[in-house]
């Protein structure tokens, strides 16, 4: 009997092929295989022809070339159109029906310790891949198995008479991805060879932790959009600088002045624009002795972005929206950060950078006209998650047009309006959940990556507070002993404005004592009350629902007098009800910007 359909086999995994090639035969389809593949069929005892008797040509080349012939890709590739059939008539080749493919294992060899350049290029499959995706362009006819796990399946339905649509569209798919990833892989590997000049490839220390190795950034087809200038970039610090620039360059675009950002475990500890500092605000910020400082707009949002939180941002990474200055630089070099990255730097301020951490302070250049592709994906858990990037744009004429509470109220003040965009942006780059305070350009608290709403809020209002208590008189003029190192004073500051001065005798108290000439005296509740209550004109963002009143009542202690959040929760009747009541303005931010 005449066989009916043809099938082509050529596998490097030959798990199950046995019973493939016994199923095959029972239903009485034509065998052609290559090579190893149809050696192994042959000795079992079943009938297989070698791939050489229609393409009437021997293997060459030690094997590499056996399946790459028009008498197997027209058979595969043709159709059951009237001109296909003319076509095989004439050249006297038949339809192939079934190709069981699967590759030679580049993954396994390349995963090997040491291995070579050459040793990799054998395992690169080529008739395979070509096999692979001829069957699967053609899958509304020809059926392609590349998993030995599909062959069970397979003859079921092979036994039933028919491999139904449905079957051969996820083998399709399946062969599809089975080429996709070879094909990554491959590149992968020549991409750590050839492009290990940082333009494609960027080999990183380790990730997240130390014993993550080996760990690398790399684009496809294109090059990285930043360059290392000096340093060694980690893991964290390419998640922070690339979440942090972006941060500076909507912050420019919206509000049209140098941006900065302070940023620390993939969250900004602070971000700011550049609007003028004041003398109080420059001792505060302990920036008061930088030469130039007034002139350089990306200097005092630098200083804005760090003094809002010193604890926080100690061993930060920064972003700067503008070309680095030397007052900007001057100030980075006496803080512990652990990099920067800006579109450009003077070189005089690219000098002062490189010397420090003995010259291994990351500095990293950003591409200014790079565009991020609209989707973006990322792995966890070895699991391929995909979305279209959050490219919403924040603009403070029109994102905060709609005043919910006080109805019928005039325009927001353009200040208001400054820095509800300064806390919105902020807020599209935290770790949700996320609230953010902002006044003079700057944020001033912070609450993030809290499961409930009012723990963000709480901490938000906490950091402003604390911020706030800095500026106070007793805070401003402590009398520190000679030697006393920058992060000792913010530590210090921070415990005795935050309420944590150790009251009981022992080497905790002792070790704060040791900071000062005239230990200062906590503040009493009386003092915090009083300072606390002149805190206002405070502007609150938040990234989703502000939904309880509880929210509401944490931020007026603050000093917030704008807020803005989307509206949509069940009970934000009552939110914007308490907000009136305390004299807030609630502004509907329609965008939810959850960030994770």
């Amino acid at each position: 009997m005449a066989a009916t359909k043809t099938a082509i086999l050529s596998v490097y995994d030959k798990a199950g092929l046995l019973d493939l090639a016994k199923g095959l035969t029972k239903n009485n389809v034509r065998l052609l295989a290559s090579g190893g593949t149809a050696r192994l069929i042959r000795e079992a005892g079943f009938d297989v022809e070698d791939v050489s008797a229609i393409t009437h040509a021997p293997e060459m080349l030690s094997g590499r070339v056996k399946t790459l012939h028009p008498a197997v890709h027209a058979g595969i590739l043709a159709r059951d159109s009237a001109s296909d059939e003319k076509d095989l008539a004439d050249q006297n080749i038949n339809k192939v029906d079934y190709v069981i493919c699967n590759l030679y294992p580049f993954k396994q060899k390349i995963a090997q310790i040491n291995v070579t350049i050459p040793e990799a290029v054998e395992e690169i499959d080529i008739g395979g891949v070509t096999l692979l995706r001829a069957a699967a362009k053609n899958h509304t006819r020809v059926t392609i198995l590349s998993d030995p796990m599909d062959y069970p399946d397979f003859l079921q339905e092979l036994d039933r008479g028919e491999i139904t649509e449905a079957s051969r569209n996820l083998y399709a798919l399946k062969a599809f991805e089975h080429t996709a990833d070879y094909d990554a892989a491959i590149s992968d590997f020549f991409r750590k060879k050839y492009a290990g000049d940082g333009k494609q490839h960027l080999s990183l220390r380790y990730g997240e932790n130390p014993h993550q190795k080996p760990a690398s950034a790399f684009m496809r087809g294109e090059d990285l959009p930043f360059r290392v200038l000096c340093g060694s970039p980690g893991y964290i610090n390419l998640l922070d600088s690339l979440n942090a620039w972006p941060l500076v360059k909507e912050l420019r675009k919206a509000l049209n002045f140098p941006a900065a950002a302070s940023f620390k475990h993939v969250s900004p500890a602070g971000a700011a624009i550049g609007v003028p500092l004041s003398e109080v605000e420059r001792k505060v910020y302990m920036v008061d002795d930088i030469d130039g400082l007034a002139e350089s707009g990306l200097a005092q949002a630098y200083a804005r972005a760090r003094g809002a939180d010193r604890m926080s941002s100690f061993g930060d990474l920064i972003a700067l929206s503008d070309k680095v200055d030397v007052p900007t630089a001057k100030i980075i070099s006496r803080e512990v950060s652990d990099g920067v990255i800006a579109p450009d730097y003077d070189s005089e301020a690219l000098e002062i950078l490189k010397k420090k951490k003995g010259g291994k302070y990351l500095i990293l250049q950003m591409n200014e006209s790079y565009k991020p592709p609209s989707q973006e994906t990322r792995t966890v858990y070895g699991v391929q998650l995909s979305q279209a990037r959050n490219d919403v744009e924040i603009h403070p004429g029109e994102t905060f047009a709609s005043v919910v509470r006080p109805k019928n109220s005039r325009s927001l003040p353009d200040a208001a309006l400054r820095d509800l965009t300064v806390a919105t942006i902020t807020a599209k780059f935290i770790q949700s959940n996320s609230v953010a305070l902002s006044l003079n350009g700057q944020v001033i608290g912070l609450g993030a990556g809290q499961q409930s709403r009012i723990h963000c809020t709480r901490l938000a209002g906490d950091k402003a507070d604390n911020w706030w208590m800095r500026f106070h008189e007793r805070a401003l003029n402590l009398k520190w002993k000679k030697g006393i190192k920058r992060p000792d004073k913010s530590n210090a500051i921070d415990m005795l404005c935050s309420g944590q001065v150790p009251r009981a005798s022992g080497i905790e108290k002792e070790a704060f004592e040791n900071n000062f000439e005239e230990v200062p005296q906590p503040f009493t509740e009386q003092e915090r009350e009083a300072w606390l209550s002149k805190l206002s004109e405070v502007a609150l963002s938040s990234d989703a629902f502000f939904p309880f009143t509880d929210n509401v009542f944490r931020a007026a202690r603050s000093g917030v007098k704008y807020i803005a959040a989307p509206s949509g929760s069940q009970n934000d009747q009552a939110v914007f009800d308490t907000a009136d009541k305390l004299g807030i303005t609630f502004v509907e931010q329609s965008t939810r910007l959850f960030h994770h």
